[in-house]
């Protein structure tokens, strides 16, 4: 069972749908598999009583969403870092040749309120900034609401958000944390295999992507946002990861993918039934390491509720995955500098708390032979 920060455990009954009679992604019955996406991606996104943004689908990773983000904004971006993944924002900008200013925050930590605001107020004007709401390889959740607030002091500073390991585990309002552009990818909370990503976009970054000089014909946004909402998308899609993706969301929707008591909630109740299991299973796992004398990696008051981040303590981390590979268990080693140092449970998706206590269990019963 994958216990990794992604790709995660996928339904059998998903793994079906990819298996469905293809389509003409040119025709009715493409117009209404779209259709079955929509209302369910904006309840993810916390847009369904809003206006304000379009939704769309992709097929490319996360990071196509992430290269697409920015091929519509101006040219100064300001990159909040305090990990592999949110420094992949400033790689991508750069690549594209951005006059880029990096913030970077020690891992396990995020980058300041008050240091955003300094940045904008001294080194601005921005066209935009961008942040990885939840960074996989370090567990560490930054806090929207505190940032959404800091950006308030440059209100026309556009704000892009890396929801990856994110949205289908976490609640997002999109209008609320005065997000413009926010991507997702399909194998990590929301249970999908990998290969299409899923964004919105506000109305006002949209009005200044259809200005900027987008330098890219498969990654540009207006035309994933446009070729989504008038049912002409770029190039053929990979049909059967929008099969998948429409029978994920509509079982979300309907409750189908919670614990057998709390099948009764429906619509946005739903959601936010998903988002407590895991916020119950991250609390799980934060109070088994806690029992072995481990500590996660972020402060308690930053921990991602999808991926913990746990520092080895006297385990050996290589020993450790091996040992549960054997047992058809994976957890992950830490990523980059972090590798041998700490180790990575992704309790995300359609995972329960009654397999997440297995797995701990398994640990539990190798401890005395993975010892460093």
């Amino acid at each position: 069972m994958l216990w990794i920060p992604g790709p995660t455990e996928v339904r059998p009954e998903i793994l079906a749908e990819c298996a469905r009679p293809q389509i003409s992604h040119r025709g009715k019955e493409m117009d209404a598999l779209s259709a079955r996406i929509d209302p369910h991606l904006r309840l993810a996104f916390g847009l369904a009583e809003s206006s304000n943004a379009q939704v769309a689908v992709h097929t490319c990773s996360g990071t196509g969403l992430m290269e697409a983000a920015l091929h519509g904004v101006g040219p100064r971006t300001l990159h909040l870092v305090n990990g592999a993944f949110s420094k992949r924002w400033h790689e991508v900008a750069l690549a594209l040749g951005k006059s880029t200013t990096k913030l970077e925050a020690p891992l396990g930590e995020t980058v300041a309120p008050e240091a955003v605001e300094r940045a904008l107020a001294e080194q601005g004007p921005f066209d935009a900034v961008t942040l990885t709401v939840n960074e996989t390889a370090t567990g560490v959740r930054t806090p929207l609401g505190s940032l959404a607030r800091a950006l308030r002091a440059a209100p026309d500073t556009l704000f892009l958000a890396d929801l990856v390991s994110y949205l289908g585990g976490a609640p997002v309002d999109f209008d609320a944390h005065g997000l413009d552009f926010a991507f997702a990818s399909s194998q990590k909370a929301l249970s999908l295999p990998p290969g299409v990503a899923v964004c919105s976009a506000s109305t006002r970054y949209l009005d200044r992507a259809r200005k900027s000089k987008r330098a890219s014909f498969y990654l540009d946004p207006i035309r994933i946002i446009d070729g989504h909402r008038e049912r002409a998308t770029i190039a053929t899609p990979c049909l059967p990861l929008y099969f998948a993706l429409a029978r994920q969301l509509e079982d979300i929707s309907a409750g189908a993918t919670l614990p057998p008591s709390e099948r009764g909630r429906t619509g946005a109740d739903a959601w936010s039934a998903r988002f407590a299991k895991h916020v119950r299973m991250q609390a799980a796992t934060v109070a088994w390491a806690l029992g072995h004398g481990l500590a996660l990696l972020p402060v308690p008051e930053l921990a991602s509720p999808t991926v913990s981040c746990l520092r080895r303590g006297a385990l050996d981390v290589e020993k450790l995955t091996k040992a549960l590979a054997k047992r058809g268990e994976l957890i992950s080693n830490g990523y980059g500098e972090l590798k041998g140092h700490t180790f990575r449970i992704g309790h995300m998706g359609d995972h329960d708390e009654t397999a997440l206590a297995r797995l701990l269990v398994a640990i539990d019963e190798l401890w005395p032979t993975v010892l460093a």
